[in-house]
């Protein structure tokens, strides 16, 4: 570190963040309704700008600002980056879908990015208070988000089964800082770490509290047993914010648990040591129960909410696997997050674009497709094979990667058994590309031909979905290929909290 600071200039980007969502909210005041779409190009204008002036900012900066709560280092000018890319593809994806079935668009783009403020915080935190604060406002943001379809009694039951599991999340992780505040008398993720390594014994309180924390953690990413939100919530939240939720909530509370278990729980060897099997497990848990589960789903929805859920199980298995001795299983965890994150854009863009013209949303739905959008169809396709895992997507370099840091660190049984339920979560991709390739088009609703229906299937998508999509399966190919550039600075992110 290159000492303490309380300088207020490095946090610039996250106070223009704050006036950027703020300036979204002000301009929709005086906007006329047929220009709303406007407040879209405005907030990516915005972000990307953002992204600039934190890489001109931040490069190669590294302080811990006011005594040890927020850290400006590589591995935040990461997420930071990160994050905020991820917004502008996000923006883009849901930009047709908001203006033809959502009102207030101003607001739905303010959310988002004070969302994205608290991602940032989020990765950016030290200390477990900090930390939930920021996570309080991702929360917050994401619960208005989910009902935004206020219109539609399936996104309000929703938003409420969403609400009320995570306040009960937000209370069990509030309650475990308590506890170990109570017995450590700190908060910071380092001073925890010395507190734990400096016990000649654990209090039993310590170990509830660390618990607790825990299991709020694990409510936020949805993994088993405290997925049960993950599939209602996502099939009645808007498109967009389905994709939101499975992309950017999670990889920011990936972000979150990889910096406390790397500075507040592997620093104390021994004490890891004994944790490290509640992660296996949970791990080895999630993996399996969300894909099998996923084999039974009808819905696209559901069926990509338990694909989360079995993501969360492989990034689980990496965080098991870090080390003091070896940053690889933070390289393959901080790597999975940008792979994932991009084949599930791709993935998300091209479902948002077949509902916005047609309205459905089962996989039987997509039958046919291939013959009336054969761009969209090989765009699905490469995203589902690339979750999938397959060469020579993103998707087999980052499970490559990432399986082989946990097998690395004596996980083997962990790691076979991610292989194992990769090779599941593939017969359930195969299942929907069965539909659009092979089986026919189905009948529509009245009884007749669902392209007859549904005109707007013989038109192309829209520019922005076109972006993403194009700009995404590029992205996932380069990086299945040539992921070197993109490992150069991972390394260098993973190094900021793992020494």
């Amino acid at each position: 570190m290159n000492g303490l600071t309380d300088n207020l200039g490095l946090l610039t980007p996250e106070f223009a963040l704050a006036g950027l969502a703020f300036l979204v909210f002000t301009v929709d005041l005086f906007l006329p309704e047929g220009r709303k779409g406007y407040l879209a190009w405005l907030s990516i204008a915005g972000l990307l700008a953002l992204i600039v002036l934190s890489l001109v900012m931040l490069w190669d900066e590294e302080e811990s600002l006011y005594n040890g709560l927020l850290a400006v280092d590589d591995f935040a000018l990461f997420f930071k980056v990160f994050f905020m890319g991820m917004g502008v593809f996000i923006i883009l994806s849901s930009m047709d879908f908001v203006e033809h079935r959502l009102k207030h668009q101003g607001e739905f783009y303010g959310l988002l990015l004070f969302s994205l403020l608290g991602m940032n915080v989020m990765a950016q935190s030290r200390e477990l208070l900090t930390a939930y604060i920021a996570l309080e406002l991702l929360s917050f943001c994401l619960y208005v988000l989910a009902a935004y379809s206020k219109d539609s009694a399936k996104s309000n039951e929703s938003a409420l089964k969403y609400i009320i599991v995570g306040a009960v999340s937000s209370a069990i992780l509030l309650y475990g800082v308590s506890m170990v505040y109570s017995t450590l008398g700190v908060t910071k993720f380092e001073d925890i770490a010395i507190g734990l390594a400096s016990a000649s014994a654990v209090a039993p309180a310590l170990w509830v509290g660390v618990g607790l924390i825990l299991v709020g953690l694990m409510f936020k990413v949805s993994a088993v047993p405290f997925h049960m939100w993950a599939p209602d919530v996502y099939e009645g939240a808007p498109y967009p914010v389905t994709a939101y939720l499975a992309i950017g909530s999670k990889a920011a509370a990936f972000a979150l648990i990889l910096r406390l278990v790397a500075e507040g729980f592997v620093p104390a060897a021994e004490r890891w040591e004994q944790w490290q099997l509640v992660f296996a497990v949970l791990a080895a848990v999630t993996m399996l129960v969300g894909n099998l589960v996923a084999l039974a789903q009808k819905n696209l929805k559901r069926l990509m909410a338990y694909s989360s859920i079995g993501h969360a199980g492989f990034l689980l298995a990496g965080i098991t696997a870090l080390s003091t001795t070896s940053d690889l299983a933070s390289n393959g965890v901080m790597f999975y997050l940008v792979g994932y994150s991009i084949t599930n854009l791709v993935v998300f863009a091209a479902i948002i674009s077949f509902f916005n013209m047609t309205g459905k949303e089962m996989i039987a739905d997509l039958g046919g497709l291939a013959d009336s959008q054969p761009f969209l169809s090989a765009c699905l396709g490469m995203g589902l094979f690339s979750l999938a895992g397959l060469p020579i997507f993103v998707g087999f370099t980052m499970k490559f990667y990432l399986f082989t840091a946990v097998a690395a660190e004596g996980f083997l049984w962990l790691a076979s058994l991610a292989v194992f339920s990769s090779l599941i979560s593939l017969y359930y991709y195969l299942q929907v590309l069965r539909q659009v390739y092979i089986e026919p088009t189905p009948a529509g609703d009245g009884g007749g031909d669902l392209l007859a229906e549904h005109p707007a299937l013989t038109r192309r998508p829209s520019l922005s979905l076109l972006t993403v999509l194009g700009s995404g399966v590029v992205a996932l190919i380069w990086l299945g290929v040539y992921p070197r550039p993109l490992i150069d600075v991972i390394e260098a992110a993973s190094r900021a909290v793992m020494n």
